[in-house]
């Protein structure tokens, strides 16, 4: 029977045996499945994936952040980051390290909740599975917005013109909502929202796919290799795609109290700083694309790694 355009290497993957080596096992078959249960899997893979991703890749995002908020040449972000020091290089990990794991496990462990309840309720309704499964991808995505504070608080923590006001996360938290509200922490959701519903609808839909145009992979390495490449490919070329909104998340959320501007206000507001150049909008997309095609690289690989691991 064919398989969905929307199933990911790991909707085949079959049942879990035990490694062993020697004759004993490295990892009991079924363990951690069970204490997950067989769902929950997707959770755990998803979070150590991104885990592994932003302790490796932390210092480029932190280039990439200066580009999309100054609109600097990416030799001018690493000065600024060489001036600020090696012990602020690290500075702001927390809140992406907690956001990304978190959002990542939803990502994975929702989308397969969604379609397994979703495809049930359609089952004998006609609707195509494409479209059951887009729809769990939204969903997912949508879900991940509530995460919006992580998000909020890494700008502040990244921009060096707030390091004299942040301690580090907990003070700012502490200081957005007992200064400026609850509200204040979700500064940004809108351009989140219009990000995340449909990469991941495209994400989860062209996964598959890519994957099968590859040349067919014989062994593990060569499976890892596959995956890294589709993960890879798939987040360079969505990370491009939904830049602009990526611009207008970094300088809204940049601003602390004050009002509220609406979307096309904060992307017009850059767009004539910047000289209504799209050149000057897109600075820093080059290191994004590269950042993208390592970091979800990474997370795709390691994902379906642990998930035959699991």
């Amino acid at each position: 029977m064919a398989v969905s355009t929307m199933d990911s290497e790991s909707a085949r993957t079959p049942q879990t045996q035990a490694l062993t080596k020697g004759g004993h096992s490295l990892l009991s078959a079924g363990i951690l499945t069970t204490r997950f249960g067989p769902q929950g899997k997707h959770y755990v893979c998803g979070s150590l994936a991104a885990f592994t991703n932003i302790v490796l890749t932390f210092p480029i995002q932190k280039v990439l952040f200066r580009q999309q908020l100054h609109g600097v040449l990416a030799i001018d972000a690493v000065r600024q980051l060489q001036r600020d020091g090696l012990r602020n290089l690290y500075r702001g990990l927390l809140p992406p390290l907690l956001q990304k794991s978190t959002t990542v496990a939803i990502m994975f462990g929702l989308y397969e909740d969604f379609s397994r309840v979703l495809l049930d309720q359609a089952g004998s309704s006609g609707v195509p599975e494409l479209i059951t499964r887009s729809f769990a991808a939204a969903l997912a995505g949508t879900a991940e917005a509530i995460l919006t504070p992580f998000e909020r608080v890494q700008t502040l923590l990244q921009d060096h013109r707030h390091h004299g006001r942040f301690n580090n996360t907990a003070h700012t938290f502490r200081t957005l909502v007992t200064e400026y509200g609850v509200t204040e922490c979700y500064r940004g959701l809108v351009p989140i929202l219009l990000r995340n519903g449909p990469s991941n609808v495209l994400f989860f839909g062209l996964r598959g796919p890519i994957k099968e145009q590859l040349p067919e992979a014989t062994s593990k390495a060569g499976n890892l290799v596959s995956d890294f490449v589709c993960g890879g490919l798939l987040g360079a070329g969505l990370g491009i795609m939904f830049y602009p909104l990526n611009v207008v998340k970094s300088r809204a959320q940049s601003q602390v109290g004050g009002a509220f501007n609406p979307c096309r206000e904060v992307l017009l507001t850059v767009w004539r700083e910047r000289g209504g150049s799209i050149a000057m909008l897109f600075r820093g997309a080059h290191l994004n694309y590269h950042r993208s095609l390592l970091s979800w690289g990474i997370i795709n690989a390691t994902y379906e790694l642990l998930l035959k691991l699991l």
